[in-house]
């Protein structure tokens, strides 16, 4: 979003439908808006680790100490927006290394479902992803996440950081109109709640949508504040690069 927006792509919202969503989620030139959230959470394997073992920091787990004990999926846009966080918080050094760490320690997996296994089968004994591949298999029959728990990182961290699902509309689009109707859907009453009982179980960011409550709530999340129209995408691809994981 933040790439079509700087290229001056999007065609203004309307105040209207801006108002829905809190501020925080949506850029200030109020060309899009973020319409549902996804938290960063390590599933870990409950026979392997104890919640008081896994690190206060997502950054820890470039420690030597976890060296074949994490796995993650780098070549997923879920992987990158949380690099993207942790560049915006901490900078540029501090994010090489952490992914040289990773690089270092880490089972590369093809996609976060893998990942999931890959923990619940104890193959590895944490990974990272988002938490609603893990409540996904949970509403569904637990095959791929009974013997794992989830861990949520608090304290502002990066390893908190809650990643949006945005909206705009294109300047070249000749069904302007329809599409401001369908983004007054998405971040209406009844838009929200709609995506709320879905089989998504991400977050719905206008204030009153409830998930089911085998969710942790969003209010219980401490993420960090981050401006997402800053995250810089096309520098997470480049260090990412430079790492060996792209």
């Amino acid at each position: 979003m933040t790439v079509v927006d700087d290229a001056g792509l999007l065609a203004p919202l309307g105040q209207t439908t801006l108002a829905q969503i809190p501020s925080q989620f949506r850029p200030a030139d109020g060309d899009w808006l973020g319409f549902a959230a996804r938290s960063t959470a390590v599933v870990y394997n409950k026979a392997k680790l104890k919640p008081d073992q896994l690190p206060a920091s997502i950054l820890d787990f470039a420690r030597p100490e976890w060296k074949g004990k994490i796995a993650f999926s780098p070549t997923g846009a879920d992987f990158q927006a949380i690099v993207s966080a942790v560049l915006a918080l901490r900078g540029e050094d501090v994010t090489r290394t952490w992914l040289e760490g990773l690089k270092a320690n880490g089972l590369v997996l093809k996609n976060n479902l893998v990942v999931l296994q890959a923990v619940n089968d104890g193959q590895v004994s944490a990974g990272i992803e988002y938490h609603y591949y893990w409540y996904r298999d949970q509403a569904e029959n637990g095959d791929n996440s009974d013997d794992s728990a989830l861990y949520f990182f608090g304290k502002q961290d990066p390893g908190a950081f809650v990643s949006v699902s945005g909206a705009g509309i294109l300047k070249s689009s000749d069904k302007q109109a329809d599409a401001q109707k369908f983004i007054d859907f998405l971040v209406s009453a009844k838009g929200q709640q709609d995506l709320a009982d879905s089989y998504a179980l991400e977050y719905p960011l206008r204030q009153g949508a409830t998930l089911p409550a085998t969710v942790k709530p969003f209010t219980e999340l401490q993420p960090p504040t981050v401006d997402y129209a800053k995250l810089n995408g096309p520098q997470v691809i480049e260090l990412m690069q430079e790492v060996g994981f792209l």
